[in-house]
């Protein structure tokens, strides 16, 4: 079998879990505390050492995969030996886990993968409930594999909310931070902004440095409780004119409580890379893929939008069935001069009629606008790039998984699994 061969078994076994009888990941209100519970004892059980790592703990509904990947490409920047662990991937898992400036290989991570099944065998003996999930494997791959390479820093991004995600068997965190608070995943987290973050305040944990973008009174006033309920430090940042700002202010002090010099923390922000995040990655004519799915990440990506210069914007979008829709089409709808409504079939992740997604569209689009309902997210995109001049734009956008699979035409996921990097 070769390398490739045995990774794709690897991940085809990790896409089996969500098949199995089990409580879905952070799917149950009445018993959210057994995600928690499940994912513990599954690290004990497989033998999972973390108590020598130094870990960085981010959660928020924006922006906390981009703050967490920034933060570790400012340890690597300043030659520490670091992890990180962001979620979900774009194209392949091995993008959810790197070290040394680089994503796990693929044949370390089938082996690992491989180690772990006696010991998923063995936590679904205790009872279905018990059985771990996609998630929470993926987790102790990350571990497992930050502890071969020796990290002394481990940088954990938040999966949903934070009191009961499974990254937050963390004991004895260094660093907890919190980008904002804003809906999403509400029908887990709760419909307030008061519940949502008071599940994200969980990561708080005593004698941690706490930093946060915030601003709503209120919910400062409920962190700043928090933490000294827990023992903890509680510091907030300004305001700041963007979220790209917000973001790197975030990363620049986290790094600064890590002891990180200036110069590395300039630098690791200015090179740090992520992928679908208003990426572009054509010119002519201007094509970006941005995997925006909430009301504040289309806020933000509508404003970057307008300050695009272009003659007219080819809009592709697909959004999660689970999303609100209305939030989302209202912010980006209006720039748009055509619109190619998509989704993803045959996945886990159930996606909104495209139908349904142009009836709510309408109201929001500026005369002129057309639209067009094609299936297959590819072909919307082919479509798009077709019927767009070298002086227009054309935008993908509405989901992490349709960003996904229109990136693969720019960046296969063999390219990936190749040089184990995105870009």
């Amino acid at each position: 079998m070769d390398k490739l061969a045995r990774y794709h078994k690897a991940v085809e076994f990790l896409s089996s879990l969500d098949n199995r009888p089990r409580k879905d990941y952070m799917t149950d209100r009445n018993d959210p505390a057994i995600y928690l519970e499940r994912t513990k004892y599954f690290l004990k059980t497989a033998g999972v050492k973390t108590d020598g790592f130094k870990f960085i703990h981010i959660t928020g509904t924006a922006g906390k995969g981009t703050v967490a990947t920034m933060v570790a490409n400012i340890l690597w920047t300043a030659g520490k030996k670091a992890g990180v662990f962001t979620s979900p991937h774009v194209t392949t898992p091995i993008e959810e886990i790197a070290a040394d400036e680089k994503y796990i290989p693929p044949l370390e991570f089938a082996r690992i993968v491989e180690a772990l099944k006696p010991h998923i065998a063995k936590c679904a003996e205790k009872g279905f409930e018990w059985h771990p999930s996609y998630f929470e494997v993926s987790l102790a791959v990350a571990l497992i594999y930050f502890q071969k390479m020796r990290c002394e820093w481990v940088v954990l991004e938040v999966g949903a909310g934070g009191r009961y995600d499974a990254t937050n068997f963390i004991r004895k965190p260094v660093i907890t931070a919190i980008t904002n608070i804003d809906y999403d995943h509400v029908q887990l987290l709760g419909k307030t902004l008061t519940k949502i973050a008071f599940g994200k305040a969980g990561i708080i944990k005593r004698g941690s440095i706490f930093w946060t973008s915030e601003k709503r009174p209120g919910l400062l006033k409920m962190f700043r409780l928090v933490c000294r309920m827990a023992g903890a430090k509680f510091n907030s940042l300004p305001r700041s004119k963007s979220a790209d700002e917000a973001n790197a202010r975030l990363a620049s002090a986290i790094a600064q409580n890590a002891g990180i010099d200036e110069k590395y923390i300039s630098e690791g922000i200015r090179t740090a890379r992520l992928p679908a995040r208003f990426e572009i990655v054509d010119r002519k004519p201007l094509t970006i893929i941005d995997g925006a799915h909430n009301r504040i990440k289309m806020a933000d990506t509508a404003r970057k939008v307008k300050e695009l210069n272009y003659r007219k914007l080819n809009l592709v979008i697909g959004i999660a069935a689970n999303k609100n829709h209305n939030d989302i089409l209202r912010l980006i709808v209006p720039f748009a001069d055509r619109i190619f409504f998509t989704r993803i079939k045959g996945r886990q992740r159930e996606f909104a009629d495209p139908k349904k997604l142009a009836v709510i569209a309408k109201k929001y689009m500026k005369r002129g606008t057309q639209f067009r309902i094609i299936e297959n997210p590819r072909a919307a995109m082919k479509t798009a790039l077709g019927s767009a001049g070298k002086n227009d734009a054309v935008l993908a956008t509405g989901s992490f998984f349709i960003a996904g699979e229109i990136r693969r035409v720019w960046f296969s996921k063999n390219w990936i699994l190749k040089h184990r990097q995105s870009s």
